[in-house]
């Protein structure tokens, strides 16, 4: 009997209290492993992730959770190779297993760029400005997110078993929330390694992420409000989910990526000699095979225009017959197993149903001739291709989950669009044209049913293709889409962290704001030192830490030698006649850039010190001209102060208010440094 596969439960390995049911190799039908949960404590799991890992998780900042994750990314790409052998047994070629395993890497690196970028060295995020709730300005209000007391809950499909974990956990643990992952009984054995790997690099904190290896059932019973459950998987069983008495009364969130019947539309521009004819047909043949057409993502519906659908029936026909069916693990296959033979009887059904309104064109659903393996162990099955008659039905409700596709007419963009439609809301749609026109009206048409769309042509395609084409979600943008596809939303960088967490609007005055958010806001008291605050090193520095500069003139010599120096000659401020007949104006102004640069020579420092670099200026606004003569000052107040974990220095953003004689604003701005975190430097 092979391995029985372990739960990782509650800080340590737990294997089943019976001798669960067996999981075979995809090609050779061989025993990899067992699979049980009998036995399991779920509630313990549970409690567990509460008690343990979310309060560790929420004590670190985004920052530290940010370097966590890219210190885990590295220490699972040095030993990646290991898990292509594994990968094999699932029925994936390497190419198939460079997506699942490189793939899911890569998104842990991507959220570990993007925490240490794009989100504060702090627990809280703050969403947007602040908002003026009064007239004089004692009362204010602003968004934030904060981390909830809770578990995510990830019940996986077995066609991604690596991506599929990694690409819901980082963006949870960037949040604060440690997660359970229950991974399909088809390919467990292959997420139980990666968890194995993540435990025993203690590079995670205890509680942040636990395994369960067999049935979840039950394991909503255990959650409860703030708790959030990812489910990727069947339409049926996310309905189900849908309906448990904690989704529907208990405050659980779902969030649910389920069956889709993605397009890919040819535009009616491309002719049989343009690239993007050649970039159609490969894109369409590239998701059948790649692993083995079992992806959410894949093309189910070709949508191309009448006069076109014989030139590329025969030229995917044609890449297609070169397509090597077999063992992954030969080196000329190029295309391997589906799942399971259950998996690849669901794909014949699928077939038997759409040929009600499609004919064959390529394929043989019951027979399959192979580069290497064995036709009645392993799951195998030729890609098959089908032409629909008009009219077609099942095309546009039957999902094959497998390497399967329809071609389907259109003779107009519009009715590209309806027959898009049809598939009633899925998470990806590629055009492909060079026609500007054709693009704008298939993509807006397209954009309400579908989560990302994929505009292809002799332009972008090297590099769409480095980045996965058609059927690769990117962590940085979402993934996810309506209608049928499940009406979930995952990656999509910050984004995806911020699903996870709580938006709260916080109604104060701005002095306990400030200390609420750690940001200074406007309205709140200042500090007034005697030691200028570019002289403080990024320890001594504090959140209304000010400095309030003297005033100067800003003389007509100023504007005309600004002017002559940059070459900026607009009429405001050089033409006495124009800027007078000019509203806004009223006579010569002074450059705006010219006000912020002498702004700056207000409040510079100009010796050595703390402050090693401006690295750029937000939000600037101008708000009042400075005509010749009038004298303007600057208020520079610490607004906001952020360590970098992985260097001896941080970032702080300054508010910035110059203002006239009259103290009314002239302009506003954020200024950015760079601070050495001690002074002298050691």
């Amino acid at each position: 009997m092979s391995r029985l596969l372990e739960s990782y439960a509650a800080g340590r390995w737990v294997a089943a209290d019976d001798d669960g049911r067996p999981v075979h190799d995809a090609s050779t039908g061989e025993e990899v492993a067992r699979l049980s949960s009998s036995g399991l404590d779920l509630g313990a799991m549970v409690r567990h992730a509460k008690t343990v890992g979310g309060p560790a998780v929420r004590s670190m900042t985004f920052h530290e959770r940010a370097a966590a994750l890219k210190a885990l990314a590295k220490h699972l790409m040095a030993d990646k190779d290991s898990l292509y052998p594994i990968s094999h047994q699932t029925g994936a070629t390497t190419r198939d297993s460079a997506v699942d395993i490189d793939g899911g890497i890569g998104t842990v690196f991507s959220y570990a760029s993007k925490g240490a970028r794009e989100l504060p060295n702090d627990t809280v995020y703050l969403d947007g400005r602040p908002e003026s709730l009064g007239r004089g300005g004692t009362f204010v209000g602003q968004h934030v997110f904060t981390s909830r007391p809770g578990v995510a809950v990830q019940v996986n499909a077995f066609n991604f078993p690596v991506w599929g974990m990694l690409e819901k956990l980082a963006p949870a643990f960037l949040a604060g929330m440690p997660t359970i992952v229950k991974p399909a009984a088809q390919t467990a054995y292959l997420t139980e390694e990666v968890v194995r790997r993540i435990v025993g690099s203690g590079l995670l904190p205890e509680g942040s992420l636990q395994l369960l290896a067999g049935s979840p059932e039950g394991l909503l019973d255990e959650l409860t409000v703030h708790d959030v459950v990812g489910f990727t998987g069947s339409a049926h069983t996310a309905g189900l989910l849908r309906n448990h008495p904690q989704v529907l009364h208990g405050g659980v969130q779902l969030g649910v990526e389920a069956d889709s019947l993605n397009c890919s539309i040819l535009g009616p521009d491309v002719g049989p000699d343009d690239p993007e004819h050649d970039l159609f047909v490969r894109g369409l043949v590239t998701e059948m095979t790649v692993k083995a057409g079992q992806k959410c993502t894949a093309i189910r519906r070709a949508i191309v225009p009448r006069a076109a659908v014989d030139g590329v029936v025969e030229a995917v026909v044609a890449r297609l017959e070169k397509i090597g069916v077999g063992d992954p693990r030969h080196d000329d296959v190029r295309m391997g197993a589906l799942v399971s033979l259950d998996q690849r009887e669901e794909v014949r059904k699928a077939i038997q149903s759409l040929r009600a309104s499609s004919d064959i064109v390529h394929g043989d659903p019951d027979h399959v001739s192979l580069v290497a393996g064995d036709a009645e162990r392993g799951a195998f099955l030729s890609p098959v291709l089908l032409r629909a008659t008009d009219g077609a039905v099942e095309p546009h409700d039957v999902e094959p989950f497998g390497p399967v596709s329809t071609v389907l007419a259109y003779d107009t963009v519009d009715d590209a669009v309806a027959l898009a439609a049809r598939g009633k809301g899925s998470l990806v749609g590629s055009l492909v044209t060079h026609d500007p026109d054709v693009a704008r009206r298939v993509v807006l048409g397209l954009a309400p049913w579908h989560g990302r769309i994929l505009v292809l042509d002799r332009d972008d395609a090297a590099e769409a293709a480095a980045a996965g084409g058609h059927g690769s979600p990117l962590p940085v943008l979402v993934h996810g889409g309506p209608g049928r596809a499940g009406g979930g939303e995952e990656l999509g960088g910050v984004r995806g962290v911020l699903h996870h967490m709580q938006r709260t609007a916080i109604q104060a005055s701005p002095n306990l704001l400030t200390t609420i958010t750690g940001r200074w806001t406007t309205g709140a008291a200042r500090r007034d030192d005697p030691v200028h605050p570019f002289r403080k090193s990024l320890a001594e520095l504090r959140v209304g830490d000010t400095i309030t500069s003297a005033p100067r003139e800003v003389s007509r010599a100023d504007i005309d030698h600004f002017a002559e120096f940059t070459g900026d000659t607009f009429y405001a401020h050089t033409d006495p006649e124009a800027a007078a007949a000019n509203p806004l104006f009223g006579g010569i102004v002074a450059h705006g850039y010219l006000v912020v640069s002498l702004a700056a020579g207000l409040f510079v420092d100009p010796d050595p010190g703390p402050v090693l670099a401006n690295f750029g200026v937000d939000d600037l606004r101008f708000l009042t001209p400075v005509k010749a003569g009038d004298t303007i000052a600057v208020t520079l107040t610490v607004k906001q102060v952020t360590p970098r974990t992985n260097a001896d220095y941080g970032e702080v953003r300054w508010d910035a208010v110059v203002t006239n004689a009259e103290d009314a604003p002239v302009a506003t701005y954020d200024v950015l440094t760079l601070v050495a975190k001690t002074w002298p430097q050691v």
